[in-house]
This record gives C-alpha cells, structure tokens and sequence, in this order.
C-alpha cells in the first residue's frame, strides 16, 4: 500500500500537479507568488524570510506521515469492511499500545469498542460523511472526543476511515467536578428552602391537611412559595399560602420572615384582611423589591366555612362532596408590599365530606396558555380527586404535569373537612346556650354545662372542671361584657372547648389579684385549671374567651 499516495487524498486536501510540468503556474496562483515576492522585499530588512517567486510551498511539499506523527491528537488509519489497521501515530500508541498492521480493529483494539466506535465507523463507511462522538470514556477513566472521517482512494478496497481521538479527559473531570458542585449548591439551597417550612404540619382536630413541594428545574436558585397550618385555639386553624416572586436565595430568605410574621401575627387572632394588612407593611419593610402573593384563610368548625384573605394570589378552590368544585371569588387585593390598600375578607363554605386545594401559580401556570386554563384545568383535575388529602396532593401534581424537570416551584396545601359517620361522629358534639336574663344566667350555665358533660360522658374530675371553668367565663362576662352573651361547650375526639361570646369588645388579660380585691380572679383560675385559653374579638363586634381541656387517651 502507497500511504503517500492515498493519504493526500484526505477531505479538504487536494493534489496538484507536479511543478514544472505540464505547462506553467496558473495564474491566480502566480499572482500569489507575486504578492509573497513582494512581501519578502518589504519585509527584508526586518528580518522576514524571503519567498522567491513560483517558489509556494504545497502539501506535496510535505511528509504526511510526519505531520500526523507529530500531532498531539490521537490518530489512526483503516481500511475495509473490517477496518484492519493501516497506521497509528505515536501519541496513539503512548495512549493504548502499538497496534499491528494489517489487524482488525475489533481483535485488537478493546479501547475502539470502549469509546462505541466500530458502528461509528460502519456508519462513516456506509454514508462517506464523518461522525463525531463526544467524551466517551475508556475503562481506564479517560475520556475521549472522537472524529471518523471517510477516506477514498483508489487503492483501498472498500474505503478507509481516518480516527481521530482528542484526550478530553481533564475536561471531563472538570466538568464533572462542575456537575457535583452545582449538585451540592441545589442541594443545599432546597435544603435551606425546606428547612424554612413547616417540617411536620399541624393537624387540627376537625380537619386532615396535607401539603406538597416541589421544587422547580435543576438548577440551585430554589424560589419563595411556603404553606403553613396554625392551630388558633377552640377548635379554630388558619391556613396560609404565599409565594415570593423571582428565584435564589433572596427571595427563600423573604419568604422565611414573612412565614415568621404571618405565624406571630395569627397568635394575635385577628380576622383575615387584618393579618395581611400587617404582612403588607411588613413586606415593604423587609424588601421593597420583592414582589409576595398570600392566601390567609381561618376555619372555625362551629361555623363551617372558610374566612379568607387574598394579596394578589390565585383562588382558593373547594371540592364538594358530590365532586363539584366551587372557586372562592373576590376580594383578592394586591401583592404584599405596595401599601396603600384596605385589605377585606371573604368567606367560602367548607361543609363536611368537602375538600379545599390553596396553590401557588406554578402548578397553573404555563408558556403561551392563559393562567385561568391553568386555573380550570386543575378545577377538573380537582373534581375526579379522591382520597386521603396526601393522595389528592399527589393526583394533582400529575393531573397537571408537574413533574422533578418542572421549571418552576410548586406549593399545595389540601385540607379536607371529613364527613363523619357511626362512632366516629360521636366523639364530636356542640351544644349551645343563649345567656339571657341577667345574673340568673349563671347558675343555667352551670347547670347546662354540667348535664351537657355528663352526656357526654366524661370523668367526674373532667366534668367538675368543666363546670368551674363555665362558671368562671360566663361571670367574667356578665359583669364586663353586654348582651347578646352566648355558651358554646365544644367536644372533638382529643379535647373539651368552652367558649363565652358577648357583645363588648375589650379583650380580659390575666393580672395577678391582690389579696384585698374581690374582681379578678377568673382568668387566672381559667389559666390555672385548663390546657390553654385566650380570646379574641368577634367580626360583628364584641369578643370571645374560650378555654381548652386535653382529654385523656383512651
């Protein structure tokens, strides 16, 4: 085989003839020899090298055989079907060993079936174009970029294929060490973003809530969407939705103190629209930049609906238990931290056997489609969803689409208010009493509470203490208070709730009572005896004082 002969035949390459032969220099490339000519005059006293006239170097000029002995890249020569060996350069042989001529690439180069390239090559001899593969990596640990090129000539039978291998190796690791890292930051910043959410949810008596995130794409800058459940006291829970826009750091930090806020101003008991009245300053405070949606919604089962506030979020959606789904309308007011506007509330009914889904906007929202299709694709999605509140969760991540590649963070919060049947309903009862007719009102509160208790079956101690504590808040109101005055005696399956309403809205403290003083006493007998207690004004105007009682485990 003439290597000289063929090898100059490679793609880009193309042999001329002879000088001196067959005529003169063509033109145009006389015209070049010209030009050089001239330049090496120029250049003379320079120190240039001087270039006489028809006197170009071409490739023949040059031993290809050198030249790709002398690269730093890996090459080597087949030919044929089999692609038997024609040539391998030193830096291959320093790279996998000699090879021998003559033999095939798949008896005696294992690295050519490492890196995938015998189809490589079959596909390169088939379609007379090259192919490229990128970072194969050899058992050995090294990664290679590789090139076939075809090879025509008149002396090979079937063809040839010029391999040429790039050691890509300390690219790979860094890239690969790039990889982890950027592995290490996400990790750490979903990290941070979990540990800024509530690690295990509350879960009232009266209700089963669930809640979901995910966070979005693959990248380290997490996002600013958070869920919460608070517990308020006798029997009532808030519920809490937000998302920070933008994505990092920043905005998972933004949202963490907003999260802080919200639970410390829930511990107020304030009505919805006044919670994120409060929020709203705040946010400004914290970073005017940002821009921070919010759903603040409080459940009280004695009246069994959702009251709830928006800032600028998406509704709340309520699935009833026929399967109809119902959206919370207005009033939604703007995103947190624009100040400037009154907050207002609204309220949605939440009746037994129902289920509430609050979302934020990456579960809807989608490239080119309107964020309402979004909104009544998850409305149906809601409808056919049954279950536990976890499996509803995880029906609508799927209904929707979102999945660990979704580009965006994704926050749910389903709270189901299960309807009760057999004995389970008879671990959860309400009786009321309407305290009417002046001082005369508290022996009937007492002797209400006590025949109330008894029914229900409660330990004598239970009882006796439930009577003390009813007498004690309907005298505290009776002599604070003003009509209407009501008795609300709540059971759940873990605790006992009284609770005293009436129409005047200065709210009791606990004060330590002198000796001397004949009045102020109840409340701290209240905190003495019971599990917990507080109050809070009521909507209409006026107030209410409850207090709670843990039932024993059965």
């Amino acid at each position: 085989m003439n290597f000289t002969r063929w090898s100059a035949r490679l793609p880009g390459t193309q042999r001329r003839a002879a000088r001196g032969t067959e005529g003169s220099v063509p033109a145009a490339r006389g015209e070049y020899a010209q030009q050089l000519g001239q330049l090496a005059d120029d250049t003379a006293d320079t120190g240039g090298v001087a270039v006489e006239t028809g006197d170009v170097p071409t490739l023949e000029d040059f031993s290809v055989r050198e030249l790709l002995g002398r690269l730093p890249g890996l090459v080597a020569l087949v030919y044929g079907p089999e692609h038997r060996i024609a040539y391998v350069n030193d830096a291959y042989a320093a790279a996998f060993g000699p090879r021998p001529a003559g033999a095939a690439v798949a008896d005696t180069c294992p690295e050519a079936e490492e890196l995938g390239l015998l189809p490589l090559m079959d596909q390169v001899l088939r379609s007379g174009k090259p192919r490229t593969v990128k970072s194969r990596r050899t058992q050995d640990g090294g990664s290679y970029t590789v090139t076939c090129l075809p090879v025509d000539s008149p002396d090979l039978d079937g063809g040839g294929v010029l391999v040429h291998a790039a050691d890509v190796t300390d690219h790979a690791e860094a890239a690969e060490r790039l990889r982890a890292s950027e592995r290490r930051h996400r990790e750490t910043a979903v990290t941070l973003q979990r540990s800024l959410l509530p690690q295990d949810l509350e879960q009232p008596d009266d209700l089963r809530i669930a809640a979901t995130y995910q966070p979005g794409g693959t990248d380290a800058a997490v996002g600013g969407d958070w869920y919460d459940v608070i517990t308020l006291g006798a029997g009532r829970t808030a519920l809490v939705i937000g998302d920070v826009m933008g994505r990092g750091v920043r905005a998972a930090a933004v949202m963490g103190q907003l999260r802080t806020a919200v639970r410390a101003y829930a511990r107020l008991d304030l009505p919805p629209h006044e919670v994120l009245q409060l929020l709203d300053g705040l946010a400004a405070e914290i970073d005017a930049s940002q821009i921070a949606t919010c759903v603040y919604a409080i459940h009280d089962p004695n009246e069994g609906k959702l009251v709830y506030a928006s800032a600028g979020h998406l509704p709340i959606l309520v699935r009833d238990e026929d399967g109809s789904v119902r959206r919370a309308e207005d009033p939604t007011g703007p995103p947190l931290g624009t100040g400037g506007w009154l907050h207002t509330s609204g309220s949605i009914a939440l009746p037994p056997g129902s289920t509430a889904v609050l979302y934020t906007d990456g579960l809807v929202e989608r490239r080119r489609e309107d964020i309402d299709e979004g909104v009544a694709a998850l409305a149906r999605a809601l409808s056919g969803a049954s279950g536990t509140p976890q499996v509803v969760c995880d029906r609508l991540l799927r209904s929707l689409g979102v999945t660990a590649e979704h580009d965006d963070d994704v926050a749910v919060l389903v709270v189901q208010h299960p309807s009760r049947k057999g004995a389970d309903a008879e671990l959860f009862h309400n009786a009321a009493l309407e305290l009417l007719g002046g001082v005369e009102a508290a022996p009937r509160a007492r002797a209400f509470a006590s025949g109330v208790l008894s029914s229900w079956r409660f330990p004598v101690e239970l009882r006796d203490l439930g009577v003390l504590a009813t007498s004690e808040l309907v005298a505290n109101s009776l002599q604070h208070g003003t009509p209407p005055m009501r008795l609300r005696l709540r059971r759940t399956d873990r605790r006992l709730i009284i609770e005293v309403t009436d129409g005047d809205d200065h709210l009791p403290r606990r004060r330590r009572a002198e000796s001397e003083d004949e009045a102020g006493r109840g409340i701290s007998i209240i905190a003495t005896i019971a599990s917990s207690w507080g109050s809070r004004r009521t909507p209409g105007g006026g107030k209410a004082v409850w207090c709670e009682f843990a039932l024993p485990d059965h």
